[in-house]
């Protein structure tokens, strides 16, 4: 996938130029962090979460580059830790959540839901599958997000798009809508 991809599978989940404060939770290297950026526009605050320093270092050089001026700060941490953030108008997460335990992803989801403000929204994209192997262990099907989403605070996630992958068949993107609490 290159950005163009990125950009076209999380699109949908995003309105475009609106900017807000936005947290990429796994963000790595940042290949949707600069997808997210792209949609969000100049005004976009982002949080890059990752608990590689290094990772995260590549994705400010390649965010300086592609879009000078934008207002993105970097986390070394845990995605899946307690964190202070300010109140967010949007996660973002792909492939992170499938390396959290299933028996620990409602409480994952409750946490980052309790960062959001309302009507603010999660973006996942994750293989569609149930069954994992060594490097993807705990993912998440489109149709497992429902409930887990649910459960945690969420409207039942809509499905934004999929691609096909050559692990596990295919990756999805969904968006779920934080409810009023």
């Amino acid at each position: 996938m290159n950005h163009a991809d990125h950009v076209r599978l999380i699109g949908p989940g995003i309105d475009r130029g609106v900017g807000g404060h936005w947290a990429d939770f796994g963000a790595g290297s940042g290949a949707f962090t600069l997808a997210l950026r792209d949609l969000a526009g100049p005004n976009a605050h982002i949080i890059a979460v990752d608990h590689d320093r290094g990772r995260l270092r590549a994705l400010h050089a390649e965010m300086a580059r592609r879009f000078p001026g934008t207002r993105l700060q970097t986390l070394a941490a845990d995605f899946a830790a307690e964190l202070e953030l300010p109140p967010l108008d949007g996660i973002l997460t792909a492939n992170a959540i499938h390396y959290v335990p299933w028996r620990e992803q409602e409480a994952l989801l409750r946490r980052w839901r309790a960062h959001l403000k309302p009507d603010a929204r999660l973006i996942v994209v994750e293989y569609d599958a149930d069954a994992g192997n060594r490097w993807v262990p705990y993912p998440v099907s489109f149709t497992g997000l429902g409930p887990l989403a649910e459960a945690a605070g969420f409207a039942e996630p809509v499905l934004l798009g999929t691609v096909p992958s050559r692990f596990l068949g295919r990756m999805y993107a969904a968006m779920a809508t934080a409810t009023a609490t």
